[in-house]
């Protein structure tokens, strides 16, 4: 079952872990042709990838990596084909997730990893503002003090090495600065729940909906 208006087909990954209908129903108002499918031919097919992700790394890894996924992720990013990671589904971009002890390895589609966030207070859960660097397509046209929601208690803090490889990086604060998204080539993510932030996450969404062909 897909969502079905007059813009961009829209696959949203259904890998057993995400925010799938919330997902898809803020696609769908943001103006995309939506379908939530299991089906690697159409998530290789589709004009734009979401990967959504909650709770554990190594769940959603292993999730990815029982339907095959993770091909499938890696070529169309190597294609210039755009994919937007959300939540885990970002953190499952990089080379490994640490969680209590257990490393996890991911997609390595990025450089660093996944770590604890070193904060009092855990989960990071609710509403925080974000930096976005010069040139940032996924936040143009927000103003400064926007706000998006977060629910994390793990994430990237290595910025030198993304920087280092051309990713232009967004950040935010909790406890310290984490990477509260990405964008690099065709490949885009976010840290927090665009579906769940209100206008200004609407606004990511059309953003990033128009870089895609």
């Amino acid at each position: 079952m897909g969502a079905r208006g007059n813009g961009k087909r829209i696959v949203v990954l259904d890998y057993g872990s995400g925010n799938l209908r919330s997902a898809e129903r803020a696609l769908a108002h943001a103006g995309a042709d939506v379908t939530v499918t299991a089906d690697l031919s159409a998530a290789a097919g589709a004009d734009g990838l979401v990967v959504p992700g909650v709770g554990a790394y190594a769940a959603c890894m292993a999730g990815i990596e029982a339907l095959g996924a993770g091909p499938v992720i890696a070529e169309r990013v190597a294609a210039g084909r755009p994919v937007l990671g959300i939540c885990v589904g970002m953190q499952v971009l990089f080379a490994h997730g640490d969680e209590h002890g257990v490393v996890t390895k991911g997609l390595g589609l990025l450089p660093a990893g996944v770590t604890r966030l070193p904060a009092d207070r855990l989960p990071h859960m609710g509403w925080n503002t974000v930096t976005p660097p010069d040139g940032s397509v996924l936040f143009a046209g927000l103003p400064a003090d926007s706000r998006f929601y977060f629910v994390h208690s793990y994430g990237v803090l290595d910025q030198a090495s993304l920087r280092e490889a051309g990713v232009k990086v967004t950040t935010a604060h909790h406890g310290s600065e984490f990477v509260a998204a990405v964008e690099w080539g065709a490949l885009s993510a976010a840290q927090f729940h665009p579906e769940k932030s209100a206008e200004t996450g609407a606004m990511v969404l059309r953003n990033w909906l128009a870089t895609v062909d």
